[in-house]
């Protein structure tokens, strides 16, 4: 027997109409590219977005074409994610921090019609542009005041003729949930990247449980902005999450520098914001050398890498509670936050502060666990480390334009991350490494993330790696390779000390490395890979 209900499919444009309708009052900021502040709302983004849906339909962009975005945080980008989408295309965001051969790869391989860019990026399409093959439209996210002289119409289209020469008047389609809508290359260290195709449905459901207390804590009463880029998993999901909910909407711009988020998150009240932690150290130590305080943000959403304690500790200090969000592009990316259960509400701060150090439990729709080697489930009891796997209606299923599963997906239907972890009775995970960068000493697994955690929080330290160096004696030792803060001096018996009383004294790093800076992916992850092979010929002191 069938249940009665209405059947509505589950479509990105469902979220701008409602947000029209029901929140269309409530007020969307960005910072412009062009200078300056641009305030609107969301029922004149909703009114922009229908008629950039016409716009699109008029270049000839038809049901599953993708169209490439190269763009910062602003409202430009947001119509756009709504518009193509809401028209049956595929919204395609581009990482501008690639090499300009990844660019070229990824657009060439998602064979993109239209591509649509922010200023910043106009030397880089004057570059690249011979060596795409599929893009008959290039759309210059501004107005005609900021078109590059001479320009024609057949050389570059301008974003705001666009809009203004269509009309508003347009119905959001209907069709099959399950439909693409939007696609993102994850950025990997290794071979060409990978597309990730998501659908309404999974963009829907992932905003739905995102949203929750648990979860990103998204609401009508919230000021939210966004610091993780628009092009990156799709801004974490909270350019729906905040239409779903109504939130009011802080866009940074290409300016994420410390001077900046604070101007923002002070003047337009942002009691939520999200980003890596390296946005939040950069703005703490502003808020120190500048004796400010941080007044309406009650809480920080990190992910992309973990969390230290001195950051949770600092950031506590002026009423912000840090939420630790674990995922990846193949999960859309939200699959664990820290939140805090009811029992765990009488704990001191260091216990709380080591419970935010986790990288948190489910949300409802993401099923986790670890197995050994073999493929065996592990125990749930927070000391069993093994290779974490997840499944959901948000997990990716396979990659764009491969025929079969992905070789990361098990014969049951579970998707292996990469990652090392470990779970504990109440469903928390750690993370304690990525597979290829786990360090083995003795046959015994020492946790490099559980390292450089410590590490960052000597004072004199800004940033911190732990690598597993081959050894005579015990196969592998970690190195600790570290970044100081300007103007701070620390030698390596005094770094090595801090980890004294803090990990069994087997896990201390045998040296320990000063440099000026560590390498990075394009997304502002650690690149171990990288400085491995920058440290191949390391010898230890005693060997």
């Amino acid at each position: 027997m069938r249940g009665q209900m209405m059947e509505q499919p589950l479509l990105i444009s469902s979220l701008i109409r409602h947000a029209e309708a029901y929140h269309g009052d409530t007020a969307i900021v960005s910072r412009a590219l062009e200078g300056g502040i641009h305030r609107y709302t969301w029922g004149e983004a909703a009114v922009r977005a229908r008629q950039l849906a016409n716009a699109l339909l008029g270049l000839g962009v038809g049901p599953g074409d993708r169209v490439g975005t190269l763009a910062w945080n602003g409202y430009r980008h947001l119509e756009a994610y709504y518009a193509i989408s809401g028209v049956e295309a595929v919204c395609h965001t581009i990482n501008p921090r690639l090499f300009a051969e990844q660019i070229v790869y990824i657009i060439n391989h998602a064979e993109d019609r239209v591509l649509m860019f922010d200023l910043t990026f106009l030397p880089l399409i004057a570059q690249i542009r011979p060596q795409l093959t599929t893009v008959r439209h290039f759309v210059l996210m501004s107005d005609r005041e900021h078109l590059p002289r001479p320009v024609s119409n057949d050389e570059v289209l301008c974003y705001e003729d666009l809009v203004a020469s269509h009309s508003d008047s347009f119905e959001w389609p209907a069709f099959d949930e399950d439909t693409a809508a939007g696609l993102c290359y994850t950025s990997g260290t290794t071979g060409s990247p990978k597309g990730v195709l998501y659908s309404h449905r999974s963009t829907v459901l992932h905003a739905l449980a995102s949203s929750l207390p648990d979860s990103l804590h998204v609401s009508a009463e919230s000021c939210i902005m966004p610091v993780v880029p628009m092009f990156h998993v799709n801004g974490w999901g909270l350019p729906y999450s905040c239409a779903m909910n109504g939130a009011k909407l802080v866009l940074p711009g290409a300016k994420m520098d410390a001077v900046n988020l604070f101007e923002l998150i002070e003047s337009e009240e942002v009691t939520m914001a999200a980003g890596v932690p390296t946005i939040w150290l950069m703005l703490l130590q502003h808020c120190e050398q500048n004796h400010l305080r941080i007044r309406s943000l009650k809480r920080v959403i990190v992910g992309g890498a973990a969390a230290p304690e001195s950051m949770i500790e600092q950031l506590a200090e002026h009423g912000v509670e840090l939420r630790q969000l674990w995922g990846m592009t193949e999960l859309s990316p939200c699959g664990t936050t820290s939140t805090p259960k009811f029992h765990h509400r009488d704990l001191d701060r260091e216990a709380m502060c080591r419970l935010h150090m986790r990288q948190g439990r489910p949300i409802y729709g993401v099923d986790i666990r670890i197995v050994d080697d073999g493929g065996l489930p592990l125990p749930h009891d927070g000391k069993a480390f093994g290779n974490l796997q997840v499944r959901g209606p948000w997990v990716l299923a396979q990659y764009f334009r491969q025929e079969a599963a992905s070789p990361a997906h098990t014969a049951d239907g579970w998707f292996n991350t990469g990652d090392v972890s470990t779970i504990d009775p109440d469903g928390y995970m750690k993370i304690t490494d990525r597979t290829k960068d786990v360090i083995k000493s003795g046959g015994e697994w020492i946790s490099s993330i559980d390292l450089e955690n410590i590490m960052v929080g000597h004072p004199a330290v800004a940033e911190a790696a732990a690598i597993g160096i081959e050894h005579p004696k015990w196969d592998e030792r970690p190195l600790m390779v570290v970044v100081l803060k300007p103007g701070a001096a620390a030698a390596r018996e005094e770094l090595l000390a801090f980890f004294g009383g803090k990990i069994a004294k087997w896990w201390t790093p045998d040296d320990v490395v000063i440099v000026n800076e560590l390498p990075h992916t394009a997304t502002g992850k650690l690149q171990k890979m990288r400085l491995r092979e920058m440290f191949r010929d390391y010898r230890w002191p005693q060997a």
